[in-house]
């Protein structure tokens, strides 16, 4: 489990098709190169990759190995990432550790794309397109995750929704680099899920 509160942004230094033992066909090795402290960070350990959650596999002084199955290189886009693509990392959260953004589970639920950025004075109105199977759990000063990044919703009309980001959040977040068009992994927030599901039931 994640706060969508992203600790440092990584490199992928290499990548091939996965071989651990067990890996299919399809899947995915990366390398990615970080600054985050990867001593105390066991193998088997989960982190927030662009808000997928993976499984650290194999790990360095300053790097980490992931490997990605076919299903998850399909459903998000980490089946765009290049040596040299820049993407969110996040360790996942320890009991006792503060709350920063909203719980964040590190499921990718679909792939949206930016489809416009405003700067507002010394921040970014960035406007998102979801798929329309997920637009329907996005509403006005709810949360939603971003390429693993806790972002609060403005306004919502159809399936886009607009959030304002910050200088600091661009700074420290791939968003900063970001384009229009480009495609990003939306979570959506799980409590959101939960009571459409109910509504559901009700109206059964």
């Amino acid at each position: 489990m994640f706060t969508g509160i992203v600790t440092d942004i990584g490199e992928i230094v290499t990548l091939a098709p996965g071989g651990q033992a067990g890996a299919k066909a399809g899947d995915r090795r990366f390398v990615v190169r970080t600054r985050h402290d990867m001593k105390p960070v066991a193998i088997g350990a989960s982190i927030a990759c662009s808000g997928c959650c993976l499984t650290v596999i194999e790990k360095g002084s300053d790097w980490l190995a992931v490997e990605v199955s076919g299903e998850s290189l399909a459903k998000t886009h980490l089946g765009d990432w290049k040596v040299g693509s820049r993407i969110n990392l996040e360790l996942s959260l320890k009991v006792g550790d503060e709350l920063g953004g909203h719980l964040v589970y590190g499921h990718v639920d679909g792939v949206g794309k930016v489809a416009s950025m405003t700067p507002e004075g010394g921040s970014v109105r960035f406007v998102f397109e979801a798929p329309p199977e997920l637009a329907r759990f996005i509403a006005a000063k709810g949360s939603v995750a971003i390429d693993g990044i806790s972002l609060t919703v403005n306004e919502v009309a159809g399936n886009r929704f607009g959030v304002n980001v910050i200088s600091h959040t661009q700074a420290v977040t791939t968003l900063g680099q970001a384009k229009i068009g480009q495609s990003v992994n939306l979570e959506v927030d799980m409590l959101a899920r939960y009571v459409a599901r109910l509504l559901e039931h009700g109206k059964s």
